[in-house]
């Protein structure tokens, strides 16, 4: 039929599972001058989450003090199980939801209807942006006002994943993209893992609609970088300002600090010294061999450290001695940024060395004891952030070389946000990409004239690449490193920089469209393009097959009003050198739009791996316009670096 663009098979995909804002720079407060403030709170900017539904009872989406949606909004309330038409409001101007490609094992104990079941729809919806809630924590932790970025934008649900596992199909994804983009929404927030590209996404931003996926939860693995087409921005995840210690008090008094979101239940009497054993893996055989029960277990075994790194295996562990009969657990890991409530059971996550010293402690004495403390929070400068998550999936990309992802890195670990009857911590890229959505909206309504290219560019120019203390930022990961552009792209996320950028890297959606036909499309009139898609003009330049020369053409457009000269610099990568042509660009009202060449040389004749760099333009008003370099010297094309 000549209607079909495309037949592809429908295949299953799921979900990438209050200090934050406040962390990026965005405070809430009316004295502020932020890009809050700048953007309108993202007054009537209508943001599309296509998730696992909503919650709508949560005070994070109290429509009573907004006024009618938007006119060019045309969507539907489409109603169900559990969900009237009362259910959307003024906040929440519309809900669709898609289940007809399911079996009857995945509905289970779902709602049929927009009402979410899972909680991870509400969580992202509410991140994005939930309304300013006081007094919300979980337990007592992370105690405060909870909120979303762009806190007045609308909200648009389309419930494309269900059950338990967030499972989401292609085909009612592609419908709930298709339904956004024809009932006006302004910026598309989906926190789903998938494939090269998710058909619709291409003609959302052809029509000015601002796309945000996250990147995947499959790190610190290289190459496991999901959603990875230019078009889309990518959202890897970091860490914030806020961690929760949890005192362990040994029976000898020395007293050792680990991390949870371990919470003491009323009357429970978890607060004493508890006998400690030595549970080694904490597997059912491990602790069938000697009685833990009524007991804290610690979960260390050390000859089996080279077998995890890292992975998070904390749950199936806390499991076992839980069915085992023990009371409490101590897990021992390497870092991966992961913590799960403990629901009143006595838990700890610590690192290989504190393991060790808890495991000499209960070889050196007949009556090994223990105390867990309940966690509490700490926020401010005493903890060191950001840092990408272990969990956050890694460039290169896997299908595309020449194209740089992830785009950028965002909130995402331990977040505090909206579920079903209450607010609860969630981790992953999941939640990071709300938080982008969320600094979109604020552009968009900031910036509306801006095309969905000039907003990722923004985004990833602005972005910082230092801690708060003007450290390089680090990558958790075994051991832990340096942050390069395969881990956050152009950095850590600088909403308010983004505001004001000084130039950006536009594309003509047909540029994108062209880039579609040559690799995931129709292939027609490609033989020159192929090997060149280093050359659209992205905010970033990846070479992946560097042998003597190679010249790579960029376009800058200034967004300022006024006047002004850049001058180029450049942090060149290892064994390569770089060249900008020209190295000064002038912008007046007549020539807004500049092109520059820039040639990168291989130094040494290798087959190696990726260095980077950097091309910044600066001018005199403190504009830093900012992209990552990636550049990787080769001598024979579809070499395996394997051995």
């Amino acid at each position: 039929m000549p209607d079909v663009i495309s037949v592809i098979p429908n295949r299953k995909f799921t979900a990438h599972t209050t200090r934050s804002w406040d962390f990026l720079g965005l405070d809430y407060s009316s004295h502020s001058n932020s890009l809050l403030q700048k953007g309108m709170y993202g007054e009537d900017i209508i943001i599309g989450v296509i998730d696992s539904g909503i919650w709508p009872e949560s005070k994070s989406f109290d429509g009573t003090r907004y006024g009618p949606p938007p006119t060019r909004w045309k969507g539907i309330c489409q109603t169900g199980d559990s969900f009237g038409p009362r259910n959307c409001s003024n906040k929440i101007i519309g809900a669709r939801w898609y289940a007809s490609d399911l079996s009857s094992d995945e509905l289970e104990g779902e709602y049929m209807s927009p009402r979410d079941y899972a909680g991870h729809g509400t969580h992202t919806a509410s991140t994005a942006a939930g309304n300013l809630v006081s007094n919300t924590s979980f337990h007592g932790l992370a105690a405060g006002s909870a909120r979303g970025g762009a806190p007045r934008a609308r909200l648009a649900i389309y419930k494309a994943c269900w059950g338990s596992g967030v499972r989401c199909s292609e085909a009612a994804l592609l419908a709930a993209v298709d339904d956004a983009i024809n009932d006006g929404v302004d910026v598309i927030s989906m926190s789903i893992g998938g494939p090269d590209e998710f058909p619709g996404t291409l003609h959302a931003v052809a029509k000015g609609i601002t796309v945000v996926f996250s990147a995947g939860n499959e790190g610190p693995a290289p190459q496991s970088v999901k959603n990875n087409v230019p078009w889309v921005i990518t959202v890897a995840a970091s860490t914030i300002d806020r961690s929760f210690p949890t005192v362990i008090t040994l029976g000898n008094s020395q007293t050792l600090v680990g991390q949870s979101i371990y919470y003491e239940i009323q009357h429970s009497n978890t607060n004493n010294f508890t006998t400690l054993v030595d549970g080694s893996s904490c597997d059912n055989t491990a602790l069938t061999e000697q009685n833990v029960t009524g007991k804290i277990v610690l979960c260390y075994n050390s000859n089996a450290i080279p077998g995890v790194l890292p992975r998070y295996n904390f749950g199936e562990a806390a499991q076992n001695v839980l069915d085992a009969g023990g009371r409490g657990i101590i897990y021992a890991q390497y870092t991966t940024n992961l913590l799960e409530p403990c629901h009143g059971v006595p838990c700890a996550l610590v690192d290989f060395d504190i393991a060790n010293k808890i495991n000499s402690y209960i070889y050196s004495t007949s009556t090994p004891l223990v105390k867990i403390s309940p966690a509490y929070n700490i926020e401010g400068k005493q903890v060191l952030a950001p840092r990408v998550a272990a969990f956050s999936s890694r460039g290169p990309n896997p299908r595309f070389p020449g194209i740089l992802k992830p785009d950028i890195a965002a909130s995402g670990v331990s977040i505090l946000a909206a579920v079903n009857g209450g607010y609860q911590f969630m981790s992953g890229t999941s939640m990071a990409c709300p938080h982008v959505t969320g600094i979109v909206a604020l552009l968009k309504s900031l910036h509306p004239d801006w095309s969905p290219a000039a907003i990722k560019s923004a985004v990833i120019t602005t972005a910082s690449d230092i801690d708060s203390y003007g450290v390089q930022i680090e990558a958790e990961s075994t051991p832990r490193k340096i942050a390069d552009p395969f881990d956050y792209g152009g950095g850590h996320i600088d909403p308010n920089k983004a505001a004001d950028p000084g130039l950006v890297y536009d594309i003509d959606p047909n540029d994108y469209t062209k880039f579609f036909n040559c690799t995931l499309g129709p292939s027609d009139d490609c033989d020159s393009y192929v090997g060149q898609l280093y050359q659209l003009n992205v905010p970033s330049i990846t070479v992946p097959d560097l042998k003597d020369i190679v010249s790579v053409w960029r376009t800058v457009t200034n967004v300022r009003p006024i006047n002004s000269t850049y001058k180029s610099f450049v942090q060149s990568p290892d064994g390569v050198s770089v060249f900008v042509e020209p190295n000064l660009l002038s912008f007046d009202s007549k020539n807004k739009v500049k092109t520059f060449k820039v040639t990168f040389v291989a130094n040494r004749k290798v087959q190696g791996d990726y260095t980077f760099g950097s091309l910044t333009w600066s001018d005199s008003l403190n504009h830093s316009v900012r992209i990552p370099l990636a550049i990787r010297t080769i001598i024979q094309d579809y070499y395996a670096d394997t051995a």
